[in-house]
């Protein structure tokens, strides 16, 4: 009987233990999920971007053109 107590403690060690371990689970899906909607955001601005990026693109590129072509006709 003496080593009933033995027992106990380490149940109470190992569930105290699965509790931190139940804790960071929690913690490290609310943080996965958190980290998912920001780059799912930044994906979003990203391609935002890109398109002004290649609407600029486009403009300066047809001014180029007139340009040239200004300077062929004078």
């Amino acid at each position: 009987m003496a080593e009933t107590p033995n027992f106990v403690n380490e149940f109470t060690e190992i569930g105290g233990r699965l509790d931190r371990l139940i804790e960071l689970v929690r913690r490290l899906t609310e943080e996965n999920r958190s980290l998912r909607a920001s780059q799912e955001q930044l994906n979003t601005e990203r391609a935002n971007l890109m398109a002004k990026n290649e609407q600029a693109r486009s403009r300066v590129e047809a001014m180029i053109v007139r340009l040239r072509s200004l300077e062929s006709n004078a």
